[in-house]
């Protein structure tokens, strides 16, 4: 317990207008038009990456990057410095590992020949009277969560030092001008560990995704300063390291080279960028009292709602069928368009018989069946056109969403338009 003294004139009309010093300043006032040039960004050599971080690295910004253990986290970062250094004076300071084993990730990245200076230290102290007496352009802490400051009492890693290390690096970043990139770990649920100040205190939050089980890995925006949300960049694990896949939709499609029940294409939108991928439903008699519902890669909860509708709006029955549904590539799809493709991925798997193999399927189901329009649907059928689709189910569109490509376009406006032709031909 520490006792404060509070002075008795404090609450006394005017006390706030004085400080500690005795001395006090009126605001700068800005007005909202000012004209302020962008800030200038500095390009990584990594186009997945710039990409995702709006264009570019800006000078004085702070990037926090998340992910699970072993995703890659520090395989991207050191070929992205290997790239900076070329051109800016770099430094990557390693808080986990030794610098031979930097080395070594170097050498099977093939990068080992870059001019990039390493440190391992966990000390702030050390760390800030170094980057106060050298200027750098980038610089990378590996990771924030192993950084010490012995002026608070409390182990590496607790909220009080993750918060109070993490202030001082972005203030020495703002201060001398150089891009700032931290490395979080993250809890069991997936969320970055330490407090949530830490992401309201940087300009970039990214999350690297995938599954260790399957080569493609998702660099995914939730916050940016400088640029838009939602971006992602992908990227493909290999022996050389993380490979950049400039054309991911024919990445997720997989091999289609022959037409397969229960498997649907939704054209969706990450941040700017249209992605198709191959939607994978399974339907076989339950063999419990309680049917099985199994989702990688949806919202099992949304799941169970288009089950739901196609029960009472479309009259297909899964109360007595085990229901699986599963994302191709290990993607993860968060937007309610793809209820339509999923409906009609479980309509096949229910009658056994395929979707067109060169069709793609857009639209949000809503409660009473009917299928409401989705945003940028002119974006989602000229890359579905571009990758060799010929046909397309969508909610109803308007003249100026329909892009003038030799696709043939089949607007539906319930959900039962979709159902019932399938459930007859299997009646048939």
């Amino acid at each position: 317990m520490v006792e404060e003294t509070v002075a008795t004139n404090a609450t006394a009309p005017g006390a706030a207008l004085k400080s500690k010093s005795g001395r006090g300043r009126q605001l700068d006032l800005a007005p909202l038009d000012a004209k302020t040039p962008p800030p200038p960004r500095r390009q990584t050599g990594i186009s997945e990456f710039d990409r995702v971080c709006g264009g570019g690295l800006v000078a004085g910004g702070c990037l926090l990057i998340g992910g699970d253990p072993g995703i890659g986290k520090s395989t991207l970062l050191l070929q992205v410095t290997a790239q900076m250094a070329t051109t800016t004076p770099t430094l990557y300071i390693t808080g986990e590992e030794s610098l031979d084993q930097v080395r070594l990730r170097a050498e099977r990245l093939g990068v080992i020949g870059a001019p990039l200076t390493l440190a391992a230290e966990t000390d702030l102290t050390a760390m800030l009277h170094t980057l106060k007496a050298n200027d750098y352009g980038l610089v990378i802490i590996d990771s924030i969560q192993t950084v010490h400051w012995d002026q608070i009492e409390s182990t590496a890693g607790t909220v009080s030092q993750v918060r109070a290390c993490a202030g001082e690096l972005i203030r020495m970043a703002k201060q001398k001008g150089f891009t700032l990139m931290l490395v979080g770990h993250v809890t069991k649920e997936g969320n970055i560990a330490g407090p949530r100040v830490l992401e309201h205190m940087v300009d970039c939050v990214l999350y690297f995704e995938g599954d260790r089980n399957h080569q493609f890995r998702i660099l995914r925006t939730v916050k940016n300063r400088f640029g838009a949300t939602d971006e992602i960049g992908v990227f493909a694990m290999t022996q050389m390291g993380l490979q950049e896949v400039p054309n991911p939709s024919a990445l997720f499609l997989g091999e289609r080279d022959r037409p397969v029940s229960g498997t649907a294409v939704f054209a969706g939108m990450e941040g700017t960028r249209p992605l198709l991928v191959e939607i994978q439903a399974l339907v076989a008699p339950t063999g419990y009292g309680t049917p099985r519902r199994a989702v990688v890669g949806w919202d099992s909860a949304r799941l169970s709602m288009i089950l739901a509708v196609l029960e009472s709006r479309a009259g297909v029955n899964f109360s007595q069928l085990d229901v699986y549904l599963n994302i191709a590539g290990g993607l993860r799809i968060t937007e309610p368009a793809a209820d339509l493709a999923v409906a009609a991925a479980l309509i096949s798997a229910y009658t056994g018989d395929p979707l067109p193999q060169q069709q793609v399927i857009v639209g949000e189901v809503g409660l009473s069946g009917e299928i409401r329009p989705v945003s940028q649907m002119d974006l989602r059928l000229k890359e579905s056109a571009k990758l060799g689709f010929t046909s397309a189910i969508t909610p109803p569109l308007r003249d100026a969403q329909l892009p003038n490509l030799s696709i043939a376009i089949k607007q539906l406006r319930e959900l039962r338009q979709l159902a019932q032709p399938m459930l007859q031909h299997k009646a048939a």
